[in-house]
């Protein structure tokens, strides 16, 4: 009996260091979270190219540099026409895009002044992570900001490769809560370093049931530190199959422009987003836009050369010339631009 008593007090004593040690964690990395707040603009779908409206969208980062360089999620400042950033001590401060993987959904944004005493997140090492170690989120589901959830590594999974230059994309799979607002935010282990950035949830109801998704923080790092993946500034969807006789291509397969981001890439190059809602089978979709046939020649036709026009844009230096090749309007055109 005395042992039994012994096993259970030794049981709720562990119980108690593990919530103050991870107490201790939170208020030490806290301050490296940051609340992201976007506006987009948004085609109304209607039929009129000009009729849009603004949008405004919430999201979560992490400060990786003391000159204010954050890591956030690709979804959350993609489409973003305008981006500020609150730190935990109230400071408020705009930010541009620097570097964004759609496929990897992570990103790299830059405050446009540097923050004063800026708290800075140290990035682990997600490769030594093992399935079944405990981690935690910082985030700001539903607008509730610096939110703390807790949970375990369920799996890990290889999405694919991005390019030839990097492994797999890869993604953490947890049961801490991650619910709107949360993507963005930072997955922390034990030892108080990033692992992950988080992504995703799998859902039937439109809430959290359990399986949550990060990015992992090394594959956050090959791409946007490392080979700093270009953003250009628009929404795609793939037309492929069915889709590519329906409209109509000159080829098996292209890229559909959904949106233009305002002041990007593609914006300034000429690139014209949707501006009609239409449901094709049970897909929603806003066309109009652009579709995208190659880039410097090479088809946008296949996976593989999707991964090939990747390459091709990391051997670009700033101030060479991309071109893409364009179907608008039932016509083929070219526009072109400079990489910065």
């Amino acid at each position: 009996m005395k042992q039994v008593v012994y096993l259970l007090v030794s049981f709720l004593i562990g119980l108690n260091l593990s919530a103050q040690d991870l107490s201790t964690l939170f208020k030490k990395v806290d301050a490296s979270v940051v609340i992201i707040k976007v506006v987009e603009d948004v085609s109304l779908g209607q039929g009129d190219p000009h009729q849009q409206t603004s949008m405004k969208g919430l999201g979560t980062g992490v400060i990786i540099s003391e000159d204010g360089l954050i890591l956030t999620a690709a979804h959350v400042v993609n489409n973003a026409a305008k981006i500020w950033v609150e730190l935990k001590d109230g400071q408020n401060k705009e930010a541009k895009i620097e570097h964004l993987s759609i496929a990897a959904d992570v990103a790299s944004i830059k405050l446009l002044e540097k923050p004063v005493n800026p708290v800075v997140a140290k990035l682990g090492n997600s490769d030594s992570v093992e399935v079944g170690q405990q981690i935690f989120v910082i985030g700001t589901p539903l607008g509730l900001g610096h939110s703390f959830s807790s949970g375990y590594i369920s799996g890990r999974h290889n999405q694919g490769r991005v390019t030839s230059n990097m492994s797999a994309s890869e993604f953490f799979q947890t049961d801490a809560a991650i619910n709107q607002g949360n993507s963005g935010g930072p997955m922390f282990n034990l030892n108080g370093e990033v692992i992950g950035i988080a992504s995703s949830i799998l859902t039937q109801s439109g809430g959290f049931e359990g399986i949550g998704f990060a990015a992992t923080i090394n594959m956050a790092k090959t791409l946007l530190l490392e080979h700093k993946q270009m953003w250009y500034g628009f929404e795609p969807m793939i037309l492929s199959d069915e889709l590519a006789k329906i409209f109509n291509l000159p080829q098996e397969a292209g890229m559909l422009v959904l949106s233009v981001t305002k002041n990007s890439p593609a914006y300034f190059m000429g690139l014209k987003g949707g501006y009609l809602n239409i449901t094709i089978g049970n897909r929603d979709l806003l066309v109009g836009g652009d579709i995208l046939l190659e880039l410097d020649g090479i088809p946008i036709t296949s996976m593989e050369n999707l991964e090939k026009i990747s390459d091709h844009m990391l051997t670009l230096k700033a101030g060479d010339k991309y071109k893409f090749k364009i179907l608008r309007a039932g016509k083929i055109m070219e526009v072109e631009w400079v990489k910065d």
